[in-house]
């Protein structure tokens, strides 16, 4: 359900816009707002979850998210009264809502450190982004029926009110099962100690290190910039076609594409292969996939074709999730909440920056080919 909360404003804005009569640099404002929020809260929620307990973390952040979604008509419509002020208070409740979510996979990272082998933790991210994925496909799909025959601020409403209850529910079950944990648990295994304080010094010395701030970058830049102007580029090339098969169709890779990497990288270590290799290997796959595909899309102005590019440039994010994704728990286990929590600070920020600077590129150039060839860069 984070993905599914997440996605409806990118999902919303063109009908938005043309309602509240945002520009493109109004939208693209909006739109990176969240991910500014999202770079605030990493590192500080990896060291609360390493600290103390991820899932609290997660249940209490996923409330007011969920709350926030909900209420997001509401919002909109109060700040239409104070034009002054509309877009001023539009930016700051999107940054709470990017501040919440951003506790999220930092937390998620750290309770698969403390509760899963080295051996589960890769199986357990496959999954995690699965459900990302399937998300991302519950807006697209049910988003799109509700916008299409409800209006927007159903979308908010629906969507909010369905993070809510799963929040809930999951909280419920989790409390019933807390001596029967679902996740089966190789003790001997594991690497935590929660007294321990984090070497910032000696792992900010560490050149593999960087290389991974590196990765998460680039891909969360060309990641976030998609995921968030990916329907406004549907609406404005394909205007005529069905909303429902752009929202949906782009998403619909990313599990397979997950359990593919997954595979792959079993194979490769069952082979032999070290672990950094493999990693690399997957990781390379999702780049040059991304890079290919996008180039295809400036190419060509055949619907079914650029469809197919931006369901691979999307699918591919899977293998990133065997790759980079995985390198703070192969680093650190034992602080792999925080240091996940830095990564992914580093990666949200540039991820920010570009879904800030294609607001701006639209409004001067009207060209997503300059878009394209920015992400292609980065990659």
């Amino acid at each position: 359900m984070v993905y599914a909360t997440r996605t409806t404003m990118p999902l919303l804005m063109p009908s938005i816009a043309a309602e509240k009569r945002f520009t493109k640099t109004d939208s693209g404002v909006i739109l990176s707002s969240f991910f500014y929020g999202y770079c605030l809260s990493q590192i500080f929620g990896g060291y609360l979850s390493d600290k103390y307990s991820g899932k609290r973390i997660i249940f209490v952040s996923s409330i007011w998210w969920s709350i926030i979604t909900m209420s997001m008509p509401k919002i909109l419509e109060l700040t239409s009264n104070f034009p002054t002020f509309s877009l001023p208070f539009i930016v700051l409740v999107r940054v709470l809502n990017g501040m919440l979510q951003g506790v999220y996979f930092p937390a998620m990272m750290s309770i698969t450190s403390q509760n899963l082998s080295e051996a589960e933790r890769g199986n357990f991210f496959s999954l995690l982004t699965t459900g990302s994925a399937f998300g991302t496909l519950t807006t697209g799909l049910l988003g799109t029926f509700l916008l299409d025959f409800f209006g927007w601020s159903w979308v908010f409403q629906v969507i909010g009110f369905l993070a809510l209850s799963w929040t809930l529910l999951l909280r419920y079950y989790t409390i019933s099962s807390e001596r029967n944990r679902i996740i089966n648990i190789s003790s001997s295994n594991l690497c935590f100690n929660g007294n321990n304080v984090v070497p910032w010094l000696r792992v900010l010395r560490r050149p593999c290190l960087w290389a991974c701030l590196l990765g998460q970058a680039c891909e969360m830049n060309c990641f976030f910039v998609l995921l968030s102007w990916l329907p406004t580029f549907f609406s404005e090339n394909y205007p005529h076609r069905k909303s429902y098969l752009v929202n949906f169709l782009p998403w619909l890779l990313v599990p397979p594409c997950t359990l593919l990497a997954k595979s792959m990288t079993e194979n490769l270590l069952e082979k032999k292969y070290q672990l950094t290799t493999v990693r690399k290997l997957v990781q390379g796959v999702c780049f040059v996939t991304q890079i290919a595909a996008l180039t295809l899309v400036m190419q060509t102005k055949n619907f079914t074709v650029t469809v197919i590019s931006m369901s691979l440039t999307i699918g591919v994010t899977g293998f990133h999730a065997a790759g980079v994704t995985l390198n703070p728990q192969d680093l650190s286990p034992n602080f792999s909440g925080s240091v996940f929590g830095l990564m992914n600070t580093f990666g949200a920020t540039v991820g920010f920056l570009g879904v800030y600077l294609t607001g701006h590129i639209l409004a001067l150039t009207q060209s997503w080919d300059s878009v394209f060839n920015m992400l292609i860069t980065s990659n």
